[in-house]
């Protein structure tokens, strides 16, 4: 089986269009970067290294600390799927973030997304 696009595709150059999408509905860049730490287990830190270092989604993900556990609380769709019933677990984790970041834009509260 061909490997996915998306997995080859830089995470720096979707970065901007996550924080773009935030700013837009007034939310901010460091709401942003938590939800990626939380969801990853990256640092600040670390985050920034992975951008710099222009890492595609296939190693960004392959290199998180840990995914957090409470990620499979994370449900509903997302570009016409399910993401509880996605079953590469690569792009689950792909598009676990874009819900989140939809989440976000769409005004929850920042305790809703991190499912606390």
């Amino acid at each position: 089986m061909e490997k996915n696009k998306v997995f080859a595709l830089p995470f720096a150059s979707v970065y901007p269009l996550y924080i773009q999408k935030a700013e837009k509905k007034g939310r901010t860049r460091a709401e942003v970067n938590e939800i990626i730490c939380w969801l990853t287990g990256y640092s600040e830190k670390k985050l920034q290294q992975q951008i710099s270092e222009n890492k595609d989604f296939e190693s960004f993900f392959a290199e998180a600390p840990q995914i957090n556990p409470n990620a499979s609380k994370i449900t509903g769709m997302i570009c016409g799927y399910r993401v509880e019933e996605i079953e590469d677990s690569l792009m689950q984790k792909i598009r676990y973030l874009d819900k989140l970041i939809d989440e976000l834009a769409k005004g929850k509260t920042m305790e809703r997304i991190l499912r606390k």
